[in-house]
């Protein structure tokens, strides 16, 4: 059983008992998560696709852990103007563990 939720932007299959690494949301270890965009779910033998959400499906799960990424370089560079930029980033996450799939 899985199903494909939405949250900052991006798509994500999850299944039950999974953790999963999102955009940062708000919240203390330990709360209760709730998905609402719920964008289509298997049950293994038939498939609901919602039009453009499913109502009736639910995906609950808390959150284990708030971070920040790896750190990724921006460099920007124009061959032979003396044009260099070096910038880094580190992108804030939320660590949810996936608790149930309620249909």
């Amino acid at each position: 059983m899985y199903a494909v939720v939405a949250t900052g932007g991006k798509q994500y299959k999850v299944r039950e008992g999974e953790i999963l690494r999102i955009e940062k949301i708000s919240g203390e270890i330990g709360a209760d998560v709730s998905f609402d965009k719920i964008l289509m779910f298997s049950d293994g033998e038939s498939v609901k696709i919602g039009r453009p959400v499913l109502d009736d499906v639910a995906v609950n799960g808390h959150i284990v852990s708030q971070g920040k990424a790896k750190k990724i370089i921006v460099f920007k560079y124009k061959r032979r103007k003396r044009y260099r930029r070096k910038q880094g980033h580190r992108q804030q996450f939320t660590a949810i563990q996936i608790d149930n799939i309620k249909v």
